[in-house]
Parts: C-alpha cells; structure tokens; sequence
C-alpha cells in the first residue's frame, strides 16, 4: 500500500512538472520536456495524453525541428480556466479577467470610493459578477476571484488588520467573499503586484510599490517573505527625514511622505500623467518637485540596497513613468551608495495600473497547475 501511495505521488508530481513546463514554455514539444525535466519519453506521453483528455493542453501545429519527422507542438488550452482579479484602492476598484495561459482578457477601472458598508460590498461583487458574464461564456470556467487590498492582512483567518489607505481596522473580509459564488482569496497590494513582477527560481528581490501609499515586497530565494505578522515589506514608514512631515501613520519623515505618487499628482490637480506631461514640457516648479522626489527615492533605495543587497523592482503608479527617468536616479543612487560600482540592480516593473490585480488573479493560475491530476 505504502509503495503504490508513493508511486502515485511520483505521477502526480510528474504531471505538475510537465504542466507548469508546457505554461512557462508558452508551446514545447514531447522531446523538449522529456529532455529538459529528465522525465523519460514513456512517461511524458502518458501524461500529455491524459491532459490533452481533460482539456488542459492541445497540440497547436508542427515544433521546429533539426532533421526528421516534425513533432507537435503543444500548449495550453486558452480557454481550459480563467482567473479574476480585484484592486480595491481609496476611490477606484480595477478588476482583469486573466485566461490559463496568463493573458489578460478585459480589464477596466472604475470609480467607487471605498466604505466599510454592506453595501459598497454588495455592489462590488455585482460589479464583478457583471465583469465576468460579459466576459466569459462559461462562468463554471472561472476558478477564483483574487480581490488585493492596501493593507496587513491575516489570511489563515480572512481579517483585513489595518489599511491605513482606507482607514479601518479589523474587519472580516468575508463581509465581500460570502456575495461571490467563487473561491476567493485576499492579499495585500504590494504582495500581489510584486507577484507579477518578481524573477522565477532562487532569486532574491526587492519590490517597492510607489502607489497613492509606498509599500513593498520581498522575495526570498523566489518566496515572498510575509513576516511574522504579515507586516513585512511596509518600506512607506521607514523613516528618511527625522522630524520632517507628517505621515498619516502618526509618525514623521516616512518614506510615504517624501515617495508616494500623490507627492507629485498633488500638484495637477491629482493627475500623474499631467504631472509627467507638464515635466516633459519643461514646466520648471514641476521640474523642482521631480527632482526633491528623486532625491528622495534614490535616498530609500539605498537604503533598501544596503539592508538586503539584492535586486530592487521599482512598480506602481509612479514606477509606471520611471524607465525615462532611470538614469538619473542611477546617479543619484550611486553617490549615495559606495559599496557597488553600478546601480543594475534597480529596474522598473513591467505591470502599471493593473499589477495587483493581475497578480493575485495569477496565483489562482499558478495554483491551477500546481494541483492539477
């Protein structure tokens, strides 16, 4: 009995292997995986046999060859699964509708300014319920909703512990999940958005969500680090100014202060892209604010560099607008920083406005593949 329990945990690792290998490959063939899991060819078959059965993985056409018989090329089923996710902010909620192949479907952003209401709730998960039937034929495809949250939350219990973004403390998130006829998951924003952004495998990096809040992520050896408290990564209250202004979290000088988006979009009228605009056109007082807030992201990640020395991912809003301005930071980072000879380690994120929602929405992909038998 013993023999044929770890026998069929042997199979079902295997079929994990072989499915998360045909969704990173994006298509591959037989051969590919056989070769590069060293899974043997026996083996292989019989597990894209019995996915191309349920529907999970399809061949597509012929793969490139060297010589000889072309083999197929398989890939995932698009449409075998999809994921939604939710970013619930102060005044907006953005939801994407991802397919299985990680690709995003719909995604729209509206105005809903948060209350801690039966109501809000309610209409909330209309609104997504109305997402999903015009987007989706088959609602029984969907495998979860992922609904990200700026604040600490403790999952194992379902409690949003303190957002400061929204102004409240310790309320059950099942006020939301018990309208949803889905599985439903919660996360903090940063964790979801730096999700979609952090390198497989072993790596180590930092990511600094540079949103209407600062916020943050780490990931250890490829794992998001969470804390003990599910605290971790709040790099927004990090204090780089002693007694400079005043953060909404009581204390002075923190990093949100000097770093978040609405440091600059304050300025026009809360509109960032005009703020960029207007720096682009040589607007010199937007000039002035720019370079005072350059100043004092390159201050933080320095700081953030010396702690952890590894890789740091600039997102949100504001990481959205940065690629043009890289080089400059670079330099600011480098006078602040004596212990590297360049600043490659920092990049900007890929995902803008929707990371959070993307990213959450993608955990329930992940999980898809992770369990499938």
């Amino acid at each position: 009995m013993e023999d044929k329990s770890k026998m069929m945990e042997i199979k079902r690792k295997n079929k994990v292997l072989i499915t998360n290998y045909i969704f990173k490959s994006v298509h591959t063939s037989k051969v590919d995986i056989s070769h590069n899991l060293g899974i043997s060819m026996p083996t292989v078959l019989q597990n894209i046999k019995e996915l191309i059965d349920s529907g999970i993985v399809e061949e597509i056409g012929d793969y490139q060859s060297t010589g000889g018989r072309k083999a197929k090329a398989l890939s995932i089923v698009a449409d075998c699964c999809y994921a939604v996710g939710v970013d619930i902010t102060l005044h907006h909620i953005g939801l994407v509708l991802v397919n299985a192949k990680g690709i995003i479907l719909a995604s729209v952003r509206l105005k809903k300014c948060f209350e801690d209401t039966f109501q809000y709730y309610q209409d909330v998960c209309q609104t997504i319920q109305e997402f999903i039937e015009n987007n989706v034929k088959d609602t029984k495809k969907i495998i979860g909703v992922g609904v990200s949250i700026p604040g600490i939350i403790d999952k194992p219990n379902g409690i949003l512990i303190k957002s400061h973004a929204l102004n409240v403390s310790n309320i059950s998130l099942q006020k939301m999940s018990q309208f949803l006829p889905y599985r439903v998951k919660f996360d903090n924003d940063a964790n979801c958005a730096a999700y979609t952004e952090l390198s497989a495998g072993n790596s180590s990096v930092i990511y600094l969500s540079l949103n209407n809040t600062v916020g943050g992520a780490i990931s250890y050896n490829g794992k998001l680090f969470e804390g003990d408290n599910y605290k971790s990564g709040e790099f927004g209250h990090i204090i780089i100014a002693p007694n400079g202004k005043r953060c909404y979290c009581g204390k002075k000088g923190c990093v949100d202060c000097y770093c978040s988006a609405l440091v600059l979009s304050s300025n026009t009228d809360g509109n960032l892209e005009k703020f960029f605009d207007e720096l682009k056109r040589g607007n010199p007082d937007i000039k002035d604010v720019w370079e005072k807030y350059l100043q004092s992201l390159a201050l933080t990640v320095s700081n953030l560099r010396m702690a952890f020395d590894c890789d740091i991912i600039l997102g949100g809003y504001v990481g959205g607008y940065l690629n043009d301005f890289i080089i400059d930071l670079n330099k600011l980072v480098m006078k602040l920083n004596l212990f590297d000879y360049d600043a490659s380690y920092i990049r900007c994120g890929k995902y803008h406005m929707e990371a959070s929602a993307y990213g959450i929405a993608m955990r329930f992909i992940q999980e898809f593949y992770d369990t499938v038998e």
